[in-house]
């Protein structure tokens, strides 16, 4: 009988995961019933916040539970199907999670066109990801032209999109990112207009000051931490803050605690908003149908950090909170 390998979760981490707390294991592909169909992974993909969905703490979702499959968005290839709108050798964007075959009764399923732009783009720029982008800056923060849009975790899968769409609203951006690699990227390839590495500047305050004379109009969030503290005493009247990541805080044992500085969203009248990507879900497809017309104009420009192997997920995934990617990571399985 075929087998399809599976990583689950072995234990909760406590602080930065290890390997050991995931576990690979064999389980029988099942046999299809009518309307259903079997995939294989060809991509999986390993994200920031699957780090809350195994902490076991109260979140957006319920979490994972010990023994459960670990999730996590994939795209794959039809292998067999008994559903009359799909075919053997369909390539579909699916939430399959860490595992190399799985069946679905086709809802959800989105068809992938290879000729329109490489498949894996799906897990990325023209996926989730850039939706994340696209609606976390657009929507939330309504950037205007001219305006100062700075972007913590700038080189990431989102942020190194969120510049690039500011950019493109006429705004002028600031990126901070850990390396100097991702620094000469975000300027080089994304068009940011200054950067900072928060890993060799001492001050934050005192260099946010020096890129943005006239303060900040617009703050995208994925970090948290005392970048963020950083940023408040630089809001200008009617400043607009975007919370759509907290890497920095996720693996922490403890609460840090930081300075109070919800006063400065009174001096500046300023809008703090987090959001979930699945609340724009009825407007993902023009969305994504702007977002590939900016990708095949050379207006948006991406990058994949490809990890070979399914047996290199944990690693992959790990991998993420020391900061290893450029862009968005992605396990090639197939």
């Amino acid at each position: 009988m075929a087998m399809n390998r599976q990583f689950v979760l072995a234990s909760r981490p406590v602080g930065m995961p290890k390997e050991s707390d995931f576990r690979l294991i064999e389980t029988p592909i099942p046999s299809l019933k009518d309307g259903e169909l079997l995939v294989r992974a060809m991509y999986l993909s390993v994200d920031p916040y699957m780090r809350g969905r195994i902490s076991g703490m109260k979140s957006y979702a319920a979490p994972l539970e010990i023994g459960g499959v670990m999730v996590g968005g994939g795209v794959a290839r039809v292998a067999e199907s008994k559903n009359p709108g799909f075919a053997a050798g369909d390539i579909v964007d699916i939430y399959m999670g860490w595992q190399e075959y799985a069946v679905s009764d086709g809802r959800g399923l989105r068809k992938l066109d290879p000729a329109v732009a490489p498949v894996s783009t799906a897990l990325g720029v023209l996926g989730i990801t850039g939706l994340t982008a696209y609606f976390g800056l657009l929507d939330v923060c309504d950037p205007k032209p001219g305006e100062t849009v700075v972007v913590s975790g700038a080189a990431g899968a989102v942020g190194s999109v969120v510049g690039q769409i500011a950019k493109i609203k006429g705004c002028r951006t600031v990126g901070i990112a850990g390396g100097d690699d991702k620094i000469d990227y975000i300027l080089r390839e994304c068009g940011y207009d200054a950067a900072f590495n928060y890993k060799t500047t001492a001050d934050y305050s005192a260099k946010l000051n020096e890129l943005c004379p006239k303060g900040i109009n617009v703050y995208f969030d994925n970090v948290g931490g005392p970048l963020t503290d950083a940023v408040f005493g630089l809001l200008t009247v009617g400043a607009r803050i975007s919370i759509c990541g907290q890497i920095s805080q996720y693996n922490n044992t403890k609460a840090e605690v930081g300075p109070r500085l919800l006063g400065q969203l009174i001096i500046a009248r300023a809008k703090v908003q987090g959001f979930l990507v699945t609340d724009y879900a009825a407007r993902f497809g023009p969305a994504l149908a702007e977002m590939a017309g900016w990708v095949r104009s050379g207006k948006i420009k991406y990058r994949e950090d490809i990890i070979e192997g399914f047996e290199n997920l944990p690693k992959a995934f790990i991998g993420l909170f020391r900061g290893e990617n450029i862009g968005k990571r992605l396990v090639k399985v197939e």
